[in-house]
């Protein structure tokens, strides 16, 4: 992400007004990205049941939602260049509210895939979006601090809705997730609508196909980026894999409810929250490089441990999560020491960086999903083998570094 300059004195006119624009309000945009992403986890398996359809069927509300997800982030960002970040993102909290709107009524899976695609291609406007507006409202001197705040908010995101959505769903039912979930994001819309300064105050032209292209093969043409960006996007949607059968394999192999599912989630993921926080008291004092590594490390014995503990019949709720919360901790310290080491590779292309990077850590994680979904037999060797072979594939990227 590109730090703006302090303005000049010619300039502070200009950046009067976006300063205005409220950090929560930005931080909130942001984490609405993701958030329908993980919140319909927990009711994977009753909507499937509901609906009368396979596991197979109903993991692609998973995956094709991280398809939209990697696709919209390459758009979003050269169309908020042009048009303004404030009407780019109210149409796209527009097409998010229609998505929600489709799902709660829907009679079959069909339906229910469009709906989620249409979520996630709206999603993922906020996402894109309310990163973009908080640089553009941060200055100099207080952007690491905003920043921080929103990488923050982004790792919690996954840590808490899997539990807010088994809890409304054993309560309420599968439909009220989205029940709820449009009424937030028709709030978040009307306080964007009513409250929110357009932040970019400096429209370029759009750029073409082959400008945009060629911006991306620059960067891919390096080798230290080509290296964290497949380690990066390896390990920050591995996990997917997990997420996306967590329902059927901890209800149906290790008899738990709904309820116990968002909160079984919740413990896997916090282990990202964890990861992060060791990764930021190693800012500075470990090269990112050999950081990189040590989190590459967790995931590569955490997948083997889950992979053992499986094929030996000894899998238990807690031989699943300590694994998994172990492969989690390694992902927090794996994914923002990749994201530091791609984004040093040409300050001048940062947005450009972050942009692939976003597109690549989705469409792996789409990939993964449905591996896992495809391969799923009851047991936890699918997922396992899916973690290992990620955290596998970033050994490798890291050599490269």
């Amino acid at each position: 992400m590109t730090i703006p300059r302090e303005p000049s004195a010619g300039e502070s006119s200009i950046r009067e007004a976006p300063m205005q624009a409220s950090l929560p309000l930005l931080v909130a945009v942001t984490m609405t990205g993701t958030v329908a992403l993980h919140i319909f986890v927990p009711a994977l398996a009753d909507a499937a049941a509901d609906l009368g359809t396979t596991p197979v069927a109903a993991q692609l509300t998973i995956t094709l939602y991280l398809v939209g997800l990697a696709c919209g982030q390459l758009v979003y960002g050269p169309l908020s260049d042009r048009f303004g970040r404030r009407p780019v993102l109210i149409a796209g909290l527009s097409l998010y509210l229609a998505g929600l709107l489709l799902a709660i009524p829907a009679t079959s899976i069909e339906v229910l895939i469009v709906a989620r695609v249409l979520q996630s291609l709206g999603a993922c406007g906020s996402l894109v979006l309310g990163r973009a507006m908080v640089r553009d409202v941060s200055t100099a001197t207080d952007a690491a601090r905003k920043i921080a705040i929103l990488t923050m908010a982004m790792t919690l995101t996954p840590a808490l809705a899997p539990a807010i959505g088994g809890l409304v769903n054993g309560a309420f039912g599968w439909r009220a997730v989205f029940v709820v979930l449009a009424v937030l994001v028709a709030g978040l819309g009307a306080l964007v609508v009513t409250t929110l300064p357009e932040t970019n105050r400096r429209p370029v032209a759009l750029p073409g196909i082959a400008a945009v292209a060629g911006a991306y093969l620059r960067l891919l043409r390096h080798p230290a980026y080509r290296a964290y960006v497949t380690a990066g996007a390896c390990a920050g949607t591995s996990l997917y894999a997990f997420l996306a059968v967590a329902p059927f394999l901890l209800v149906d192999r290790l008899g738990r409810s709904s309820q116990e599912v968002g909160l079984d989630c919740l413990i896997v993921v916090a282990g990202m929250v964890a990861g992060s926080a060791i990764a930021g008291r190693l800012a500075g004092r470990v090269p990112i490089r050999r950081a990189a590594k040590a989190g590459n490390g967790l995931c590569l014995l955490a997948a083997l441990a889950l992979l053992a503990v499986d094929r030996s019949g000894s899998l238990s709720l807690p031989t699943l999560l300590a694994p998994l919360v172990l492969y989690a901790v390694g992902i927090g310290l794996l994914g923002p020491n990749a994201v530091a080491g791609l984004m040093n590779v040409d300050p001048h292309s940062a947005g450009s960086a972050s942009s692939l990077y976003g597109f690549m850590q989705m469409a792996l994680g789409a990939l993964f999903t449905l591996a896992v979904a495809t391969w799923h037999d009851g047991s936890a060797t699918p997922v396992a083998v899916t973690l290992l072979a990620a955290s596998g594939i970033a050994a490798l990227a890291l050599r490269r570094v």
